[in-house]
């Protein structure tokens, strides 16, 4: 019953949205608009707000609490978990949940994966959340291990050279 449900208020949300989405676009730049889909969806929304809640909490390695600290799988884990979705404690486990997507199809809620220190690397290394996307300019929250809980963007060179991939996990946010 519960799928139902979720599938009829997806259902009639999405065609609401188009919509509302089709007029804003008639009337102005499509590119200055901050809202998605995904920011329409309550449970994306109450992820990112709640991955907010942590700026600069400070960085720990291995950490998995506002506490004590966070490393960057250790934060995408704990805010994913406070919504029923246990995530594996390793950016590279990480890399392998969900379904990969283009970097032009990114939307908020998604994972957003990197090499480690070495940009000559091919193993991912780090991970965050994406919270913004606004043309092709993505914005992400994570840990690093120069600030703690901070927001990033995409196009910066150091993370642009490390970029490793995008992973939507926001199915598995609705399946619950």
């Amino acid at each position: 019953m519960r799928k139902v449900l979720l599938t009829v208020f997806c259902t009639v949300s999405f065609g609401m949205i188009q919509a509302q989405t089709v007029s804003a676009v008639t009337q102005a730049d499509p590119t200055l608009s901050t809202t998605s889909f995904y920011d329409q969806i309550p449970i994306v929304s109450n992820l990112i707000h709640f991955a907010k809640q942590h700026l600069s909490a400070r960085y720990r390695s291995g950490g998995t609490s506002p506490r004590n600290g966070f490393d960057c799988s250790g934060f995408t884990r704990f805010c994913f978990n406070r919504f029923g979705i246990t995530l594996p404690h390793s950016s590279a486990a990480q890399g392998n949940v969900g379904v990969e997507v283009d970097k032009d199809a990114a939307q908020p809620g998604d994972l957003i994966f990197f090499k480690g220190h070495s940009a000559g690397g091919s193993r991912i290394g780090h991970v965050g959340l994406i919270t913004e996307v606004i043309g092709n300019r993505i914005k992400f929250i994570h840990s690093a291990w120069n600030g703690g809980v901070r927001y990033d963007y995409l196009h910066a060179s150091y993370y642009q050279h490390r970029f490793m991939g995008i992973r939507r996990v926001v199915n598995l946010l609705a399946e619950k």
